[in-house]
């Protein structure tokens, strides 16, 4: 009966701690690529090097920290192309690639930085210009790193490119504000100490039946 209670007190220590865990994971900032698809915006499988938008296309960026591209946040806004676009007309032998720029929150800013307003513009370019061709037209200066991601869009941010993140699952309520310091948060203490009380008394019970 003993052994018994003890690998039921470890294993409910085990859950306790692989919650405390699970409620952080680590994030990237860094700058997603999407594409406009009806009225609903749809992660980019290429990147902004590669493709090349058709004319009337309706691109997206957006800087945030995330974990990856289901995790990742999407550029706000709901203008279209005809909109973007109005005051630039077609002219022959060019396209017109409508780009929304859409620079994120101050909590994903690095530290230092502070966000410029989103925005979007209309990039009259040659028919088989990319989409990071159309983007250097209307918002440079762009900043790359050595292995040709894009790091900074219109100058923003002025440094960093992609780096790890540390970020909780669930951000905390209105107001409330994370304390420095790495260690286990008082929901997981209280977890720990409600599975020692619990684990005292199936102890307890288990000597008492035996």
């Amino acid at each position: 009966m003993i052994r018994r209670a003890v690998v039921l007190v470890l294993a409910a220590f085990l859950l306790v701690v692989g919650a405390g865990q699970a409620a952080q994971a680590t994030g990237y900032r860094y700058w997603s690529f999407w594409e406009r698809e009806g009225d609903r915006w749809v992660y980019a499988t290429q990147g902004p090097s590669t493709a090349r938008p058709s004319d009337g296309a309706v691109q997206g960026f957006r800087f945030a920290v995330s974990e990856d591209s289901a995790d990742a946040a999407r550029p706000r806004g709901r203008a279209g192309f005809a909109q973007i676009c109005a005051k630039t007309p077609a002219r022959d032998g060019t396209k017109r690639v409508a780009l929304v720029l859409d620079f994120g929150t101050p909590a994903d800013a690095p530290e230092g930085e502070e966000p410029p307003a989103a925005r979007t513009a209309c990039a009259r370019v040659s028919p088989d210009a990319t989409t990071a061709q159309a983007l250097a037209a209307v918002a440079g200066p762009l900043r790359y790193d050595t292995n040709a991601l894009l790091c900074a869009i219109a100058g923003y941010p002025e440094r960093g490119c992609g780096e790890p993140v540390a970020q909780r699952k669930k951000g905390p309520a209105a107001g409330e504000r994370e304390q420095p310091g790495d260690g286990p948060s008082l929901g997981l203490v209280a977890g720990v100490g409600v599975v020692v009380l619990l684990g005292g008394a199936a102890l307890w019970q288990a000597r008492r039946r035996g």
